[in-house]
């Protein structure tokens, strides 16, 4: 760390030359700009730069290098890990950077890094036109393109990352660099799954598909008929159109309206399908979970951009969350992770999901740092709560579900499912010939580990 005056003297600095605005602990506001949606995540960095454009966040970037300051990036905040703060050094915050351009002509999206999944699909719509995107609105465009992609149109349109046509990089030593299949093109290989390891994406260039309609079913049943819905939705996914995506969920009933008042704050068994396509169609292909016996029925057309803000994690919970991707969905699997259920922490806003992959993501290009594309199933634990002292017990039964699926795992995961789980877990979210190509381009872009707030990848 660099001396009092001369860190005093940056700082002042910094104030000056952004056109956005710099905060540290000593400011109003500063609380609330460093609060991100793990509310487990508790952390205080020493300068928080809200940057305005790619030319701030260059600069920031070399004050923090030149005062020996860590540096974290923040985008959505939606790190279950908290990987978008540090304590004690400099966060490079994008959310002031949300500007999105819909080139339809094209049939390509400019997202800039701070936008939110709401930022993009809200522009991309009106256009009858989308591309694959996380499974909140509040989500970070930049995380989660760079972490992989995976979401409800994957089935259909690929991952995001099958998608990506671009990126506007700030790298470790302040300077740009632009990434695409033409140019540095072993970089843009690298950021098809590498997450933030090599830069600030201050922008990403995105391609984009028709969807003129979109629809969704949601049926809520009885937790007992869980392994009987389990097996409809299985053979719906495994035999209908790529067009159905959704999951299988265990769930507390919420207080809403379309929830009958006796079974809220009971655990209910769930099937989600969404459906890129006429409600009409929709109907057709979820007519076998109709006919089994279910205590609540929606079945409509729904705006894509309008059905990714409705399962938004609310704000201000803990969360813990984990996945498994597996070998398949037999019958005995079905049996255990509806068992499973029976432990789930109720009443939380805990959510036990088993969800299809294939289609257009086992189809996409084999090329990328993805070892999960293979794989047609996945269990994503989603342990979300409010009072500290469940932490234990919802962190346990999130690692339980990972323990009794292991048997059929295909041991790769999504990173951007899972928080800090050790050196394994990121190899096992890349692949191990992958891990050392991109620790080769780690090395070039950023030999001194600058980016290490992430799913990080060390230098080789």
């Amino acid at each position: 760390m660099a001396s009092l005056s001369k860190a005093g003297a940056a700082l002042a600095a910094l104030r000056e030359d952004l056109a956005g605005d710099v905060i540290t602990p000593e400011d109003p506001g500063y609380d609330e700009a460093r609060a991100v949606f793990n509310a487990m995540i508790d952390r205080r960095p020493a300068v928080i730069a809200q940057c305005a454009n790619e030319a701030d966040v260059g600069r920031s970037v070399r004050f923090a290098r030149d005062l020996d300051l860590k540096i974290a990036v923040r985008g959505g905040g939606h790190s279950v890990a908290g990987m978008a703060l540090n304590d004690g050094g400099l966060v490079v915050d994008l959310r002031r950077m949300h500007e999105v351009t819909v080139h339809p002509g094209a049939a390509a999206v400019r997202v800039e890094g701070g936008a939110t999944m709401s930022h993009m699909d809200r522009a991309t719509e009106p256009h009858h036109l989308a591309t694959t995107g996380g499974r909140a609105s509040t989500t970070g465009v930049g995380g989660f393109v760079l972490g992989g992609g995976s979401g409800w149109l994957e089935r259909k349109f690929g991952l995001a990352i099958d998608n990506l046509l671009g990126v506007d990089l700030v790298t470790a030593d302040g300077s740009t660099v632009h990434a695409s299949a033409e140019e540095n093109p072993e970089l843009f290989w690298a950021l098809h799954g590498g997450g933030g390891n090599f830069g600030v994406a201050t922008a990403l260039t995105l391609r984009l598909h028709e969807l003129p309609e979109f629809a969704m079913a949601m049926l809520l049943y009885r937790p007992e008929s869980g392994p009987e819905v389990a097996r409809v939705f299985r053979e719906i996914m495994e035999t209908g159109p790529v067009e159905a995506a959704g999951g299988v969920l265990y769930m507390t009933g919420p207080p809403e309206e379309f929830v009958p008042e006796h079974l809220v704050g009971t655990l209910l068994c769930g099937a989600l399908v969404t459906y890129a396509g006429s409600q009409e169609d929709l109907r057709k292909t979820v007519q076998p979970l109709l006919a089994l016996p279910h205590e609540v029925e929606m079945v409509t057309a729904i705006p894509y951009a309008d059905l990714q803000c409705m399962i938004d994690d609310p704000p201000g919970m803990r969360n813990y969350w984990s996945a498994e991707y597996l070998t398949g969905a037999p019958d005995e699997l079905l049996d255990v992770f509806c068992a499973r259920a029976d432990t789930m922490p109720v009443p939380t806003g805990t959510q036990h999901v088993l969800f299809p992959l294939g289609g257009a993501v086992a189809d996409g290009p084999r090329e990328y740092p993805v070892p999960y594309r293979d794989s047609p199933w996945a269990v994503h634990p989603f342990g979300i709560w409010e009072d500290p002292a469940d932490d234990e017990r919802c962190m346990r039964w999130v690692r339980d579900v990972r323990a009794d699926v292991r048997p059929w795992s295909t041991g790769a995961v999504y990173l951007n499912f899972i928080g800090d789980e050790g050196e394994d877990r990121v190899e096992a979210g890349l692949g191990a010939e992958n891990t050392r190509r991109l620790a080769a381009v780690k090395t070039q872009y950023d030999p001194d580990n600058v980016f290490r707030f992430n799913h990080n990848i060390a230098p080789a």
